[in-house]
Formats: structure tokens, C-alpha cells, sequence
């Protein structure tokens, strides 16, 4: 291996360097200080902390969801803090797949719909090949006889698996979790934390989950704890 591939070899996944968050106003909030954090190919992480120390606002930065004040995001190797809105979007669809505590599926869409829309924005299938990869996906997740359902014809579980398969659609090297068990019982919040060590394991994704659960954060790889937006030794 040349000295060239050997560095994107070792090129972390996404890579924030000394990034701050503030929002302003008369009196200025600091989501997160002076973060440094690499996140590579196989990695998987827990965002833990108490309300309000900057959690979910760290997840944003992640995600290209939000721009630093202070510092740099890099992602695949291309900082990205000064690109304009069309092209972060872009980025995002490529690399990315978000997973969120309420699950946002389109009501008025059927399941395989639903998981459908970023396969379609991303335009690369046929429709065809577009719908068989969304409906690919519900069955390993266990949803082969939810496809036609509309989403308030399923349980809060089943909903999180769908939101789960449409963050998975256009193949992205990292999930972002926000809270995802945040509204399921035990049984239904360790399925997710189930499908999430597959999808590291056996698939080589990484993935980033905001928790409060102190039981699944001690499944993960590694904890980022964080206390009034500075990440600290949990």
C-alpha cells in the first residue's frame, strides 16, 4: 500500500477539531466547547450525559445538521463548516443516516414508501431496482408484513425498525442515533440496540447513539460523556 492509501486508510470517518457551538442573543449559550472527537469506519459510540450537557447538539454537528462557531468538521476527508446548505445536503445523503426518538414517518405514506423517499431523492435506482432495496431492507429488519401499512397501523417498535430501514437506504458508513429508545419499552430498545451491533459487526457501519440509558450506552464500543458541553471521563 502506497503512503498516499495508507493515509485514507487511517483517515477517520469524521473528524471534528476544536469545534464550538454558541448560540447567540443578548446573553450567548454554549452548546459544546472545544470538542475534539474522531469517529471511524467501525466504530460504535454512546453520547451520554445529563439533560442540557449538549447530547443532541453534538449529534447536529455530527451530522452536518448544524455549523460549528469555533473549529472544524471534516467528513470523508473534506471539511465541511464553510460548504453552502446544497452541498452539506448532498454529503448528508451520501454518508449519512439519521435515526431520531420520535421517528418522523410520513403518515399518509405506506412503510415501503416511506423508506423509498431517500432512495428517491438520491435518484441512483430505477424505480424498480428503488423499490425492491426499500422493501429488502423491512424484511431483515423482521417487517416483511408491514410493507403495504401505513405507519399509525404499527407499534411504537415496529415504527423505530421502519425509521431504522429508511436511515439505512442509501447505504450510508454512519447511522446517527438521537435517543432512539427514548420511547420504547426494554424489550423493544434492546432490539435497536440489537440491530445497531449488526449493522457494525457484520456490515462494518458505524454508528452514534445519543443515550440515557446507562444499560445500552455499556453495549457500544466507546462512551463520549459529556457535562455542560465539554466531553469529560464518564
Amino acid at each position: 500500500m502506497g503512503e498516499a492509501a495508507a493515509e485514507v486508510a487511517d483517515q477517520p470517518l469524521v473528524d471534528l477539531r476544536r469545534v464550538t457551538r454558541v448560540l447567540p442573543g443578548v446573553v450567548p449559550v454554549t452548546l459544546v466547547r472545544d470538542i475534539d472527537l474522531e469517529v471511524a469506519a467501525g466504530d460504535f459510540i454512546a453520547i451520554t450525559g445529563p439533560s442540557g450537557s449538549g447530547k443532541s447538539s453534538l449529534l447536529y454537528l455530527l451530522g452536518l445538521l448544524d455549523r460549528p462557531s469555533e473549529g472544524e468538521v471534516w467528513l470523508e476527508g473534506q471539511e465541511t463548516s464553510r460548504l453552502s446548505d446544497q452541498e452539506r445536503a448532498a454529503l448528508r445523503l451520501t454518508y449519512l443516516g439519521f435515526v431520531f426518538q420520535f421517528h418522523f414517518l410520513l403518515p399518509e405514506f405506506s412503510v415501503v414508501q416511506n423508506v423509498m423517499l431517500p432512495l428517491r431523492k438520491a435518484g441512483r435506482l430505477a424505480p424498480r431496482a428503488l423499490r425492491e432495496r426499500a422493501e429488502g431492507l423491512l424484511v431483515q429488519l423482521g417487517l416483511e408484513d408491514c410493507l403495504a401499512k401505513r405507519p399509525d397501523q404499527l407499534s411504537g417498535g415496529e415504527r423505530q425498525r421502519v425509521a431504522i430501514a429508511r436511515a439505512l437506504a442509501n447505504d450510508p458508513k454512519l447511522i446517527l442515533a438521537d435517543e432512539p429508545t427514548g420511547n420504547l419499552d426494554s424489550k423493544n430498545g434492546a432490539l435497536v440496540f440489537d440491530i445497531f451491533e449488526r449493522l457494525v459487526t457484520e456490515e462494518g457501519r458505524s454508528v452514534v447513539t445519543v443515550t440515557h440509558d446507562t444499560g445500552l450506552a455499556g453495549r457500544t464500543k466507546r462512551r463520549v460523556h459529556l457535562i455542560d458541553g465539554c466531553i469529560v471521563e464518564p
